[in-house]
């Protein structure tokens, strides 16, 4: 359920990382016992040179270009924080668009806690809305646990076959500017 979640995007607000110091963190990342969780290195066109040959997601205006894959804002790009949150019943129909016209999405922007705190929804949680359906219900839920045998929410679960496969059909990765925070709330929840 976690491999490849992460797209490191430290050049991204509101950490803002000069490519050099992103850079220095992705080498960091992709060096650790935590490497397995990251997928690419969200940078913007202008840096694409000094990356050299490293896993990438190139943000250019409002889409994202992971190879031959493009993320669009809005269509397969959901913002979940920023400037603005967007409701829960927002989020919950952007899940339900995607799986009914069989779209793959990023999510990205807020996404640094795994549960849902102070308004700002949980990684976890979006990962539960997409695996159990009853969007709104899981987005809200704190009731969730991951081993290596089932991902757990709200009563319901889901073997390695399932989440595998809402990965690879519907939900693609997340987009953060930390891996420090998502990965320390991980910890604390003892599923890593």
């Amino acid at each position: 359920m976690l491999a490849r979640l992460w797209d490191y995007a430290g050049v991204f607000p509101p950490a803002e990382l000069p490519i050099g110091e992103a850079l220095t963190e992705w080498h960091r990342i992709r060096a650790s016992d935590d490497a397995w969780l990251v997928n690419r290195l969200v940078v913007r066109t202008e840096h694409v040179e000094v990356c050299g040959s490293e896993p990438l997601a190139i943000v250019g205006g409002p889409e994202e270009r992971q190879d031959e894959l493009v993320y669009r804002e809005g269509e397969t790009k959901l913002r979940c924080g920023g400037a603005r949150v967007p409701s829960v019943d927002e989020v919950a129909e952007f899940v339900r668009r995607c799986r009914e016209e069989g779209l793959r999405f990023k999510a990205t922007a807020g996404l640094h806690h795994a549960l849902p705190t102070d308004g700002e929804h949980g990684f976890l949680s979006l990962l539960a809305a997409c695996v159990f359906r009853d969007e709104e219900e899981m987005l809200a839920t704190r009731d969730i646990a991951l081993d290596a045998e089932s991902f757990r929410a709200g009563g319901r679960t889901a073997g390695a076959d399932e989440c595998a496969r809402v990965r690879s059909e519907l939900f693609a990765s997340i987009g953060s500017c930390s891996f420090a925070e998502p990965l320390g709330e991980l910890r604390e929840l003892g599923i890593l």
